[in-house]
């Protein structure tokens, strides 16, 4: 049986927002391998992990000996989070099979969490026994990097983690729709893809399934026939207002974000005939429809101090996006943010 210690280092930097960094969520089905140079030979491997409430970690490390696929560990883990670094021992043995006097090496495992590959990579140190030594691991997990929902009708190029990616339109893989990082696609609806990896594949190996929300085409607004010679056109000029800032999973703006709402007051009071739209985005962090919930109230908050700055409720419409209008490959702490769009 082996003992491992897990090591997930996470570095998600909050650009101009006061949420602090937060520990990426691994949970979910890592697919990878373990060599043992200067040995020859490799070990496929299949991690599985899931969190719990107060910090509390269970799992199941599955490997196979890539050369004689009889030769087989399972092993039930559990552990805790504290902070960034993720402690898992062996709590017991589901199954293995050797061969050959064989067996298998017990020791400690030290990973590093990649958020941009979605990898987990590091080394593993044995305690002296047979031919035990050290092994290397790599982990990756398939998780979707593009945004979770798409324009009705429009062409969306849709962009996942993972090796040797294969895309499948049902569960049983019997049809097939891509392979690959990337998939250019129509929806219509709500779709649900099942994707594979080829790296390393192992038994416990399933497809994973990835959902596709699809929300109503915007349409651009058209100029007015009837204006004015010299006139403008009906336009959205979107702005990010990057100090605009709440406390931590709140819709309470922080003192810091009063310069930036006082000047955008001011040029509202300057321009008496300007109306605003104010949309808040979240990241995607957490249940969506809180995310939705969370983007709207931040963005009644701004609309609220705007309003006590004597702007007219009448000239402020808002709207909460939620997760679905992501800037940057989540996590980012900069896609939450709130943006305010000219309406004429």
């Amino acid at each position: 049986m082996k003992q491992a210690i897990l090591s997930i280092w996470c570095g998600v930097a909050a650009v101009g927002f006061t949420t602090p960094a937060l520990c990426q969520n691994l949970s979910g089905n890592w697919q990878g391998l373990e060599v043992t140079p200067p040995r020859v030979g490799s070990w496929s491997s299949h991690l599985t992990l899931r969190t719990w409430p107060g910090n509390a970690v269970t799992g199941e490390l599955y490997q196979q000996n890539d050369t004689n696929p009889n030769f087989t560990g399972a092993f039930a883990m559990r552990g805790r989070q504290t902070g960034p670094v993720l402690r898992l021992v062996h709590a017991r043995i589901i199954s293995q099979h050797t061969n050959n006097g064989g067996f298998w090496c017990q020791g400690s495992l030290a990973l590093t969490y990649n958020a941009i590959e979605e990898s987990l990579t590091g080394r593993a140190t044995y305690r002296p026994q047979g031919d035990c030594n050290t092994g290397l691991f790599t982990f990756y997990r398939i998780r979707l990097k593009s945004a979770a929902a798409v324009p009705a009708g429009a062409l969306s190029t849709l962009r996942v983690s993972g090796r040797e990616v294969k895309w499948f339109a049902d569960s049983a893989r019997q049809h097939r729709l891509a392979s690959g990082n990337t998939y250019a696609v129509r929806l219509q609806k709500n779709t649900t893809f099942y994707l594979t990896q080829g790296y390393y594949a192992t038994p416990r190996s399933r497809p994973v399934p990835i959902t596709v929300r699809v929300v109503p085409a915007v349409a651009r607004p058209l100029p007015h026939t009837s204006r004015p010679p010299g006139a403008r056109p009906a336009q959205l000029a979107r702005v990010v207002l990057p100090t605009v800032l709440f406390r931590t999973a709140t819709a309470v703006l922080v003192p810091e974000s009063g310069p930036a709402l006082d000047q955008l007051a001011a040029n509202l009071r300057a321009r008496p005939t300007l109306r605003l739209r104010i949309a808040g985005h979240t990241d995607r962090i957490g249940e969506p429809a809180k995310n939705v919930a969370l983007s709207e109230r931040r963005a009644r908050a701004v609309q609220a101090y705007l309003a006590n700055a004597g702007i007219a409720l009448t000239r402020l419409q808002i709207v909460g996006y939620g997760d679905t209008r992501l800037l940057y490959p989540t996590p980012d702490a900069r896609n939450q943010r709130v943006e305010v769009e000219e309406l004429h």
